[in-house]
């Protein structure tokens, strides 16, 4: 697993199973934040970096949604450390097997229940800041997909609202992609925060994503 300090406070954790697939570890002054957990395998290679790190506990894990190589890693850990993990609540019942998700013909168990808490919203239903982050809602890709945002830092952890190459941003995965459409319009968050940078799972991080987002989506519009 290869390890590389993308801003002040955030850590990317990259590993290539078949895919590249990354994780994110956030530093604050109270310890630590993991957003996604990978793959099963990546568990241990996980929990090493955050003990040689040294940057405190490891205090929650934030889920941009609940597919497999976004939660792999999740029980091992939360054997480890009992922490809190937290999602969208129109995404729990999907990762837990209770619902089937959009256009795929098996129910997915891919946590266990109970497991998982539903990130908290204030009386307007907008999604309260955890520690150094601020999830904002991006259905498409799943039904409760979000993203985490570090206004300090200006980075966007986009989980698969895109993935990217060579620095451009391109559509999330066809085959897993419940709703395209809908990822698209979600893809529109780029343009209301104007992050530095955006970190995606599959691909590497994209600069100035903002700059790139009216190209992005007048090519999807056309390919609809």
């Amino acid at each position: 697993m290869e390890a590389k300090k993308v801003s002040d406070h955030i850590w990317s954790l990259k590993s290539w199973i078949g895919i590249t697939v990354h994780v994110w570890v956030v530093t604050d002054d109270e310890g630590i934040t993991l957003v996604d957990a990978g793959m099963p395998l990546m568990a241990t290679k996980i929990m090493k970096f955050v003990k040689q790190l040294d940057a405190g506990p490891l205090n929650r894990i934030l889920l941009t949604h609940g597919h497999i190589d976004h939660v792999g890693a999740l029980n091992k850990i939360i054997q480890e450390r009992k922490i809190s993990v937290y999602a969208h609540h129109i995404e729990i019942p999907f990762m837990e097997g209770d619902r089937l998700y959009p256009r795929r013909k098996k129910f997915e168990k891919n946590v266990k229940k109970g497991i998982v808490q539903p990130l908290e919203t204030d009386e307007q239903g907008r999604l309260i800041s955890v520690s150094s982050l601020t999830p904002y809602f991006t259905p498409g890709h799943s039904p409760g997909h979000v993203v985490y945002y570090h206004a300090e830092d200006q980075v966007l952890l986009a989980g698969d609202l895109f993935t990217s190459r060579k620095g451009k941003l391109h559509k999330p995965m066809a085959l897993f992609t419940g709703n395209m459409k809908e990822a698209v319009k979600s893809s529109t968050i780029v343009e209301e925060l104007k992050p530095k940078q955006l970190e995606v799972c599959h691909g590497n991080t994209v600069y100035k994503p903002a700059e790139q987002l009216e190209a992005y989506i007048r090519k999807m519009t056309k390919k609809a």
